[in-house]
């Protein structure tokens, strides 16, 4: 699957995982499972693929649901990208943020699951944020969902959100 057809498969699960969960009658679950054959009915990806991106879609809704109820409202979400909300571009910025919104109470569950380390892959897609490389410590950003690179410092693959 290439960097472009991954990008778009995760901005459109993300987009129907916002419309699966306007239904406040489906969990995350049932509203992912939906989101899934949505996105499947697309055409254009396995359901490995769809399962993988999925992953990835869940992996930054948690992180954000936790980090945001953390910290002050107002102040979160450019916390968390560690970048200024005005840079992003081409991103669902009111759906992510209302699915992770929606997810908190969710989540409440799970919140010491949620906390664990999540290691961000060289290869994965990740939605906009700063990542610092595990081996190195070099930072890298994304304005945009983007295919996660090997570091361009040492080439090293996994990589931490801050």
């Amino acid at each position: 699957m290439g960097e472009n057809k991954l990008i778009k498969a995760y901005d459109d699960l993300m987009g129907h995982l916002y419309e699966a969960l306007d239904d406040t009658l489906h969990s995350v679950a049932d509203a992912l499972e939906i989101a899934k054959e949505k996105t499947s009915a697309l055409g254009g990806h396995t359901q490995e693929e769809i399962n993988k991106i999925a992953d990835y879609v869940m992996r930054d809704v948690e992180h954000i649901a936790t980090a945001s109820s953390q910290q002050d409202e107002n102040n979160s979400l450019s916390e968390w990208l560690k970048f200024d909300i005005d840079l992003i571009e081409n991103f669902a910025l009111d759906a992510f943020m209302d699915i992770a919104d929606k997810t908190k109470v969710k989540l409440a569950a799970l919140e010491m699951e949620a906390k664990l380390y999540h290691p961000y892959k060289s290869g994965e897609v990740a939605g906009p944020g700063t990542f610092v490389c595990d081996a190195c410590g070099k930072q890298i950003a994304f304005k945009s969902t983007s295919v996660i690179p090997a570091c361009p410092e040492c080439k090293g693959d996994s990589f931490s959100r801050v």
